[in-house]
């Protein structure tokens, strides 16, 4: 199975947060499945870190290096992921995630989320609330 990680998921999972299930820790850590990040994650933190709305347990350039570490694959944003986002409906206006759902519906990926808004988007969803 080929996951894509929602922000919280990537950060919960490589500091080791109490916050992510541990059947989702093992599904992720799982060699059978290929698991990325994206970009548009990577954008957030940055983001949301920058501006006191993001406490992370490590510097950014860290986190960045443990994302590298830990086998999770980037991936880049595309100009399909990009119409793909202006062709979704507008159930949330968050733009990481709108970009995220973007790119698991273009790619096929199945997000790995706690957040329940993405079950309005007809893409494939793991843990939820």
């Amino acid at each position: 199975m080929n996951l894509l990680l929602d922000t919280h998921a990537v950060i919960w999972f490589i500091t080791e947060d109490e916050h992510l299930p541990a059947s989702v820790k093992e599904l992720i850590e799982d060699t059978a499945h290929t698991c990325f990040v994206s970009i548009a994650s990577l954008w957030e933190m940055g983001i949301k870190h920058s501006l006191g709305k993001l406490d992370l347990k490590a510097e950014l350039k860290e986190i960045f290096e443990l994302i590298e570490q830990s086998g999770l694959t980037l991936l880049p944003i595309t100009t399909a992921h990009i119409l793909a986002n202006t062709a979704l409906d507008f159930h949330h206006r968050d733009p990481f995630d709108r970009l995220i759902i973007a790119q698991a519906k273009t790619e096929g990926l199945t997000l790995v989320s706690k957040d329940d808004v993405f079950v309005n988007y007809s893409i494939a969803l793991i843990w939820g609330k």
